[in-house]
């Protein structure tokens, strides 16, 4: 059997909640999506042509996809390794990147919210089945 991938984001998520609760979920998402756009920038311009750069790149992809809502449980659980990957690799201070790392496993566990692409692409629609005469009693 064949799954498609709109019904698995469904199972995930019960339901893309707006209101308030949808905002504090833009916002959550935007807290994590701006350090990985804003921090993969100036190595970006720097390191030319190394596995480095394509890391960058990758973390550049990871924070537009999640600022966009777009494939939410995927790219959060990424962000998350990328900040744990940074916390091993650097060695340095490490608090932002653990908070980082919380922030992304959380939008995975909560998803996305109503103001994004996938609420759009993969929530619940409601369709309205109309009576027609001599076909239904």
């Amino acid at each position: 059997m064949q799954r498609q991938v709109g019904t698995s984001v469904q199972r995930l998520f019960s339901m893309f909640p707006d209101g308030r609760p949808g905002a504090g979920l833009l916002i959550l998402r935007v807290a994590v999506a701006v350090p990985l756009m804003l921090g993969g920038r100036p190595e970006l311009r720097e390191v030319p042509h190394s596995w480095l750069q394509a890391i960058q790149f990758v973390t550049i992809s990871v924070g537009t996809l999640l600022l966009a809502g777009l494939w939410t449980p995927v790219v959060g659980a990424l962000q998350a390794m990328i900040q744990l990957w940074i916390v091993i690799a650097q060695r340095s201070d490490a608090s932002i990147h653990y908070l980082l790392a919380a922030l992304g496993v959380s939008l995975v566990m909560l998803g996305p919210g109503a103001w994004s692409v996938d609420a759009r692409l993969f929530g619940r629609k409601r369709l309205d089945i109309h009576k027609r005469e001599g076909l239904l009693p």
